[in-house]
This record gives structure tokens, sequence and C-alpha cells, in this order.
């Protein structure tokens, strides 16, 4: 009866435009690689699996973790490797993360977050293969991709596989300076933009087929789970907070640019319940919205201005749509007058954070936004050129998004 009733529907599908075709089709539902079960499972049937996941690691339509998942499909798991903020992702940005067991498993989890970035050859000696399952926001400087890139040089320098379970890009965007040489860091591994517009998988064969693998000049033996019913520009809300100071959507947008200042004295709201989505400092000049950072539980234990009453802006009902905005950064720089040494409180930091020094050289002499923007211009071209290389899914109806 099944059979008969999918013959109709194809008929009936085929009979349509193209143009219907394709809103009939983009109407199914999400698949993630992760809810490719059968596929997972037939790759890792009968291998020694290792696993680099976290709270995000979730099959959606079954609120499972991919954890318990594979255990229930047979599959032999016999390590999870933990990226920053751990394996249950709760620990504050920057925290040690340290080696302990599942509870509710009882497998081992390895931290490779702090002094051991990457799994070594001894971590990796029972192992066949290594599966990539966490959910990236789309920006250079969220360290989940940073790891996931020394965790395929491991693999490459030990001949282990390595399979990356795709998941949307929320903040599916090309944009912002590119990182260039001698600003490598755990914020800025590969040389690619502050929104680099790609899916996990995507990257990752980018990093392959690029030749990014400093430690090794072999390649990673690389396979990629693609999601279904899925194209780039497509609307994409997190069901589980990806980070402790990412709590909803608005903070995920908002991210990218609120995240310079990080390098600075100002408050982007780590001490309150709505993180990445306010801006003060301890002065009345920079806004009526006040808010008091204090020690939270989930959030952040030791924030920036701790117990001081800041002012400034609140931007969670901001109609903001996404992308990278400098406007925050360079309205807080400019009613900072000649008070601005707290701007740069970190100068190497925010460098690090931006990929580049001119940045912070353009916001001194004092450009604008645009004529920053079209400073970045030459070096995205050149970027998107080589990202069609390594798309997975349709690109954006005129091959770029907003920006």
């Amino acid at each position: 009866m099944k059979a008969v009733i999918w013959l109709a529907f194809w008929v009936f599908y085929l009979c349509l435009s193209p143009e219907i075709q394709a809103a009939t089709l983009s109407q199914a539902p999400l698949k993630l690689g992760a809810e490719r079960m059968d596929v997972v499972t037939r790759l890792l049937k009968n291998k020694r699996v290792g696993l680099v996941v976290n709270q995000t690691s979730i099959l959606e339509s079954e609120q499972k973790h991919l954890l318990d998942a594979l255990l229930e499909n047979g599959i032999d798991v016999k390590k999870v490797f933990a990226p920053e903020h751990g394996f249950r992702g709760t620990a504050d940005a920057g925290a040690e993360i340290s080696d302990s067991k599942d509870i509710k498993t009882g497998v081992p989890i390895i931290s490779i977050y702090g002094k051991n970035k990457k799994p070594t050859a001894e971590q990796l000696s029972d192992l066949d293969v290594i599966v990539f399952d966490i959910q990236d926001v789309g920006a250079r400087f969220y360290t989940y991709i940073s790891t996931m890139h020394y965790v395929m040089e491991a693999c490459a320098e030990n001949n282990k596989e390595f399979v990356v379970l795709d998941r949307p890009n929320p903040n599916d965007f090309v944009d912002g300076p590119m990182r260039e040489k001698g600003f490598e860091s755990f914020v800025g591994v590969d040389p690619i933009p502050l929104l680099h517009g790609l899916t996990v998988g995507e990257l990752a064969w980018m990093i392959n087929g690029e030749g990014w693998l400093d430690s090794t000049p072999d390649t990673c033996h690389l396979k990629i789970i693609k999601m279904e019913n899925w194209k780039h520009g497509d609307p994409y809300w997190l069901p589980v907070k990806p980070s402790p100071n990412l709590p909803n959507d608005q903070a995920i947008r908002l991210y990218p640019s609120l995240c310079f200042f990080e390098a600075t004295n100002i408050s982007i709201g780590r001490g309150t319940y709505y993180p990445f989505q306010v801006i003060g400092y301890p002065d009345k000049k920079y806004g009526d919205f006040s808010f008091t950072p204090v020690p939270l539980e989930g959030f952040d234990k030791n924030p920036l201005q701790k117990n001081k009453e800041c002012y400034g802006v609140d931007l969670r009902e901001y109609p903001y749509q996404g992308g990278l905005s400098l406007s925050f950064f360079l309205d807080f720089y400019n009613k900072a007058g000649k008070d601005q040494a707290f701007f740069f409180a970190r100068p190497h930091w925010f460098d690090l954070l931006a990929g580049t020094k001119k940045l912070r050289f353009q916001i001194v002499r004092g450009l604008s936004e645009q004529e920053i923007r079209d400073s970045w211009q030459p070096e995205l071209e050149k970027y998107k050129q080589i990202r069609k290389k390594y798309l997975l899914y349709p690109d954006y109806p005129t091959g770029k998004r907003k920006k």
C-alpha cells in the first residue's frame, strides 16, 4: 500500500513546475546527519569508535544523545573526547576540563581542551574511527571547529577514519576579515573569514582539500554524513544551547558582532541571564539601560564587571537578522571619547579574534563601517571561490546572503 502511495506522489510531483517542485521538497523536515542512523551504524559496525561530542549531539527527532543511540544500536563506543565546556557543556569559557566517566553509560571521557587540544597517539591506539557531532555557530573564533581541526590532524597522523555528522549553520553568512598568517590561535586555526558560511562537514572537507593540516603532509581519511532537506540560507533554531553563554537564538545571532568586546572591559552580559544580548560599562554615558553582572551557575561564575552596575543598551528585542555588524562596537568606541584605554585592554586578544591587526588600526584611525567592510572584499571574493568547491548543499539563491 505504501509503495502505491509513494508512486502516486511522485507521478503528481513530476507533473509540477520546477518552482513548485522545489517548494514541495523544501517543506520536507530537516534530517540531521546524526539522525540518519541506518547510514551511521552501517559505517561504524564492527569498528572501535571514539566520539567528539557534547550536549548538542542530540538526535532531535528522538531527543536522544548520540552516545546513547549508538550504544543502543550495538556500536562499540570506546571513549568520548570532550571539547571546551565539557561533555555536558556546563563549564565556563576557558575553564579546565578534566578526564572522567559518563555517569549514565560508564564510557570514559577524555578532555581535549586546555593543554591537550588533540588526541594523542596513545589515546587513539584502541580506536578505528572518530565521529565528530557538535553544533557549530558559524564563527571562526567558536572553538569547536578548532577542536575539529586538531582531531583531524590526529586522525591523519595515526591513520584513523574521521566521520562528521553534519548539522546546519545558524549564522550562515560569509563576512568579516580573513584570518591572516601570523594570527593563528585556538580562536583562529584556519585562514577563513570571521563568518565562514559553511557547515562543519563542508569546513572539514575544505580543511582536508586545502592542505591545512599543518602537522602532517597527509590528508585525513574523511567521511561526511550529510543532512537531508537543508540548503544554505535556511533558518535553523537550535534546540539546545551550544555553550553556557549562548542561551537562545538572539544571542547566537549577535555573538559574531559582540565577541569583539571580549578583548575590552565592556560587559556583554556575562553574569546575567541574557549574555551576548546586552552591552554595558559602569558609566551612565553609555546608555539608559542597566544591568549588574553576578556569578551565575551554568552561565559564568566570575563575570567581567562583577557586582558593578553597568549602563548601556538592551538588544534582547533588537530586530537583528544576523551576519556581522561593527555598529555596536563603533558606537561604544565613539561614546568613550578620549577615555578609550579600556576598549583595547587586551589588544593582542582583539587581533586574534579579528584574525588581523588591521581592524584595530582601522577603528583607531576613525574609518567608517563601510570603509572597513570595503577593505575586506578582495579577500572575501577569493575565499568565496574556494568555498564553492566544498559545498555539499545548494547555495544561497544569489550565491551570497545579506552581506
